[in-house]
């Protein structure tokens, strides 16, 4: 990698990861705008911020597919064209179909943001990849750190309108154009260590059950009518979880013949990302009566969050990566149920900061274990599970915001704590698995 300028590059992939990070604070901050300006109720709001997440799971997924094929240059300007569209669409947003379609170009671009610096990172840093990863991650709530303060400015301190929030993102997304020019974009590991296309689909497991239920997942994320039938009792939704994981362990053991660890990680990560990102995108809501700003708990919970992953290396290094999302659900159990009790300015800080431990970790970690752990997936395994954890957003969104409307803040809390809960027994099996798994090798 001679002609390679790594540094330029990381930083330019920090700023791409930033543009979209500010995309979420925003987003959190501006829920109340278009429910008591422009009229539509929570659920609404939920359904029009969803293509963020979904279009990042088919950019993400897309990108996965042919990145090695149209290489990774043309996903990073594909990202920035379409983070250009998508911040002048939402300029001009003012109703639930102009903040959808918004919505859809900003999620595109994000997705492509990961698809193209996840792997770029792992390629310029081989030999370090879990914890540049986690590093390049730190930017995400960094950023929403950034943008959560630049809303509680903006809005409220200098009581300027949003657009002019919205407008600021035009700055970073310069800066990390600038930084792209000219530069030479190395391909990704999968290429560069000879792993045919053929082998990376295989190591994924079950790549078309998995692309198929992810396409499934968003249909019950875009279409009110699909989720009502998926929803209609409570047997189907756990008869679809059936039937998918038959097709998996068909797929994967008996037409592949491979470990079924990736779809493990999979199913893992549509949890922890719900976890994370359902929980933060409404925090202006599950908050509101707690006698702080929301903003500033957001910016304490990705300010931690932020902190954590820039020194994960060390802690990676003593527990192992399992280790850590062990600890990572623990906390985040510990967090919601906190927060689901907390009131006054005191308690609700303390009960973030725990919920900030917890999710600290689950994202960039997950992408570290798929590439240490399934290196043969590539650049598509990393994709498939960034796209993944959106989607799962995308429909525990409106599921949220109705239940914050009907039951309340703190109940909506409580039930959002069942996922960590699920996840402990879920990382224990997984610590199990690549301990058995590496004494076998």
């Amino acid at each position: 990698m001679k002609n390679i300028n790594q540094k330029r590059l990381f930083v330019a992939s920090c700023l791409a990861l930033l543009v979209t990070a500010i995309t979420f604070a925003i987003r959190a901050k501006i829920e109340g705008v278009f429910t008591d300006e422009y009229g539509l109720t929570k659920e609404q709001v939920g359904r029009a911020f969803g293509p963020a997440f979904w279009g990042f799971a088919v950019a993400m997924f897309a990108g996965g597919y042919i990145i090695d094929i149209v290489k990774t240059k043309t996903i990073v300007w594909l990202a920035f064209a379409l983070h250009l569209v998508g911040i002048v669409s939402l300029l001009m947003a003012k109703d639930y179909t102009s903040l959808f379609l918004a919505n859809v170009f900003i999620g595109l671009g994000n997705g492509s943001v990961e698809a193209a610096c996840n792997p770029l990172v792992a390629t310029i840093f081989p030999d370090r990849k879990t914890k540049m990863l986690n590093r390049f991650h730190v930017w995400f709530p960094g950023g929403i750190v950034v943008g959560s303060l630049l809303a509680a400015l903006v809005m409220d301190q200098m009581d300027l309108s949003w657009q002019v929030l919205v407008s600021l993102l035009f700055i970073p997304l310069a800066l990390y154009g600038f930084l792209f020019f000219r530069q030479e974009i190395p391909e990704t590991e999968r290429v560069t260590t000879g792993v045919t296309y053929k082998e990376m689909m295989r190591n994924i497991g079950a790549p078309y059950t998995i692309t198929l239920a992810v396409i499934f997942m968003i249909l019950v994320a875009t279409r009110p009518d699909v989720a009502a039938m998926v929803t209609s009792n409570y047997a189907l939704p756990l008869i679809i979880i059936a039937v998918i994981t038959l097709f998996i362990v068909i797929e994967g053991k008996v037409v592949n013949k491979m470990s079924l660890l990736f779809p493990f990680i999979f199913f893992c990560m549509l949890l922890t990302a719900s976890t994370e990102l359902g929980t933060t995108q409404w925090i202006n809501a599950l908050l509101a009566e707690n006698g702080i700003h929301p903003m500033i708990i957001l910016a304490v919970v990705t300010g931690i969050m932020a902190v954590g992953r820039y020194f994960a290396g060390g802690l990676i290094h003593r527990l192992n990566p399992t280790g850590v999302l062990l600890g990572s659900a623990i906390f985040s159990v510990a967090g919601l149920l906190l927060l689901s009790i907390s009131s006054g300015p005191v308690m609700t800080v303390a009960s973030a900061a725990v919920f900030a431990v917890g999710v600290c970790y689950f994202w960039p970690t997950m992408i570290g274990v798929t590439s240490e752990y399934v290196p043969k997936s590539g650049a598509l395994g990393m994709s498939i599970l960034g796209g993944a954890g959106f989607v799962a957003t995308s429909m525990i969104l409106p599921i949220m915001g109705k239940s914050i409307e009907t039951a309340g803040a703190a109940t909506t809390l409580r039930n959002m704590s069942v996922l960590p809960a699920i996840l402990v027994v879920l990382f224990i099996v997984l610590y199990v698995w690549i301990n058995r798994r590496k004494g076998a090798e």
